[in-house]
């Protein structure tokens, strides 16, 4: 049996990138390739659009779902998947933007390649996802899907500076300061009762993040684990230290887990993906790695 029996390309129409033009390049490319092979261009109208396209196109037969995109698009294609619950459903993305760490992180060979040799031997690959439950005080609890990383604090807010702050070494350390001059320690209390302030915190699925960053030495999309990278208050001196380490040689092995939950003790933002997630004091976050979650083609 075909590993899925039609493409649904979704992508943002008003992409300042290159997503429009890639995503009808794909589609041509696949057209050419497998001239049997349905194909259909499905372009957002709205933030979270594509994560409602994704659903509706995956309820249903063996699609592959393109998200034509950076990290963040993508996630919202993964998230749709999730809310199918087809398992029959398979994922891809083909980078297209600034934030491209999933794609960099696990790219075997060109997306069109992928998909002819998985239309070729039946065979997909099947990758973790980080389940992220996000439950308010006194509220209901929130469930989300990351396919890369979920971070706190100082690694996340300079790597969206990197990402936002374009290319050339000038830009770059203009965007690491930012990041350093806007950024506090955060409070948090573990499951174990122990109140620690923290510098950054960090879910990783993948090594690496923001083009130079390496966070583990071992750390793969498929092994069931997560890693846990997590850094306790010290001297902004230090922290800078350990950024340079990161981009340079890299943090080495780090702690691997498959549970691990905290509550915030003041109000702060969460990444999702490259995605900002506003937090309130005293919400609990609970994270989760699901084992082969995702199926995709390599």
């Amino acid at each position: 049996m075909a590993a899925f029996d039609r493409v649904v390309i979704v992508f943002n129409p008003h992409s300042t990138g290159d997503a429009p033009t890639l995503a009808r390049e794909l589609r041509d490319d696949l057209a050419e390739r497998h001239p049997d092979l349905p194909l259909e261009l499905a372009p957002t109208q709205r933030a979270g659009h594509g994560r409602e396209l994704a659903a509706a196109a995956a309820r249903q037969g063996r699609p592959l779902v393109v998200s034509v995109s950076g990290d963040g698009g993508y996630n919202d294609v993964v998230n749709g998947l999730m809310d199918a619950g087809n398992p029959a459903a398979v994922a891809a993305v083909r980078g297209a933007g600034n934030a491209n760490d999933h794609r960099r992180a696990t790219k075997r060979r060109p997306l069109d390649a992928a998909v002819s040799h998985a239309l070729l031997t039946g065979r997909t690959e099947r990758f973790d996802l980080l389940r992220l439950t996000v439950t308010p005080a006194g509220g209901e609890p929130v469930v989300r899907y990351a396919h890369s990383y979920i971070g706190l604090g100082i690694t996340p807010v300079v790597a969206v500076d990197l990402e936002q702050g374009g290319k050339g070494s000038w830009r770059e350390i203009l965007a690491v300061v930012r990041g350093f001059r806007r950024f506090r320690p955060f409070p948090v209390e573990f499951a174990d009762g122990r109140r620690v302030e923290v510098d950054s915190l960090l879910y990783a699925n993948i090594d690496r993040m923001a083009k130079v960053a390496t966070l583990s030495q071992d750390g793969r999309p498929d092994d069931g684990e997560f890693e846990l990278v997590l850094l306790p208050h010290h001297s902004k001196l230090r922290v800078l230290l350990t950024a340079v380490r990161s981009a340079t040689i890299g943090l080495g092995p780090q702690p691997h887990a498959t549970h691990h939950e905290l509550t915030i003790r003041a109000p702060m933002p969460l990444q999702l993906d490259g995605e900002l997630v506003e937090l309130d004091a005293d919400t609990h976050v609970a994270v989760d790695v699901v084992p082969g979650a995702l199926r995709t083609v390599g």
